[in-house]
């Protein structure tokens, strides 16, 4: 999937400003950002569901404006809100959509895949928030696709149905089937993308993997060191890599800004053994998504 220069606009109002990116075979990809940031509005025009205002899209060697049932064959669409009638039964509903398209895949087995089995004649209304999410990707698997497009796919679930879609994304992963995918959730991109891009008021700030995007922007650790007994009274001394020393009132604690936190935590754990300190405690934390989300943009992701 390729991206290029991608714009919408809405009268006056620009919804994507240039959106660039492309999305490798059989990877996981994040659109990440804060409602209204222009996620939804991408994956659409790339679904083929709204017309672009400029700039160029390629998807599965098709453009999705004007080769729209072509592509349709080839991906799986869950919507950020699947809603069906209330009286169509599971089952029911996976043959309507398994007849939209020129393949499928065996529905008895998908239903069983996706823990739905024992739900087959069950009314869609009576379905929890979990199974309702599992059925709409059901239906979006029911083609065999190629490629998939999640949109918020956790969003408004409980801890553990948002568990359970993320268990099933994790396997579509191991099948490498390539994976779009769009979050608010800092932890859903950690833990299921190879690579995130930030999307902020309709631009990508940043690209890459998780652990890239961290080391561009705060690329610092914290090193927090709990001593037995105080620190003896005098200056401390400038370790590699460290930027900012600060010790506790008590003397009892120090605390390290780094860009090499291995290199800082061995020199500093040297330092007190040869003045007779021992270790209570030690803490590294390196930078989050989070932190290098609100660096970029100035504002927390839900904001």
């Amino acid at each position: 999937m390729q991206v290029q220069g991608l714009t919408k606009t809405y009268g006056d109002f620009h919804a994507l400003k240039g959106i660039d990116f492309e999305v490798h075979a059989g990877e996981v990809f994040a659109l990440l950002g804060p409602n209204g940031a222009g996620k939804t509005t991408t994956v659409e025009i790339l679904e083929g569901l709204r017309p672009r205002t400029g700039g160029s899209a390629s998807v599965l060697g098709f453009d999705p404006e004007t080769q729209k049932q072509a592509l349709k064959d080839r991906i799986g669409v869950c919507l950020q809100d699947t809603n069906l009638p209330d009286k169509i039964r599971v089952a029911e509903a996976l043959t309507l959509f398994g007849d939209f398209y020129e393949r499928r895949v065996d529905q008895d087995s998908l239903l069983k895949r996706l823990q739905l089995w024992e739900k087959r004649d069950v009314f869609y209304a009576h379905l929890s928030g979990g199974q309702k999410q599992r059925l709409a990707l059901a239906l979006a698997l029911i083609n065999d696709p190629q490629l998939l497009f999640l949109d918020e796919p956790s969003t408004g679930l409980d801890p553990q149905a948002r568990l359970e879609i993320h268990a099933l994304v994790q396997d579509l992963r191991k099948e490498r089937r390539t994976i779009l995918l769009t979050t608010h959730y800092i932890e859903e991109a950690e833990k299921l993308c190879d690579r995130v891009a930030i999307v902020d008021e309709g631009r990508i700030v940043a690209i890459g993997t998780p652990r890239e995007i961290q080391a561009r922007t705060v690329g610092h650790s914290m090193i927090e060191v709990l001593c037995e007994k105080p620190v003896p009274e005098g200056e401390l001394p400038s370790w590699t890599g460290s930027e900012r020393v600060a010790l506790s009132t008590d003397r009892q604690s120090v605390s390290v800004t780094s860009r090499h936190p291995g290199k800082t935590l061995v020199e500093l754990v040297k330092w007190l053994d040869e003045r007779g300190i021992e270790l209570a405690d030690v803490h590294l934390k390196r930078p989050t998504l989070e932190d290098a989300f609100i660096e970029l943009t100035g504002k927390r992701l839900r904001e």
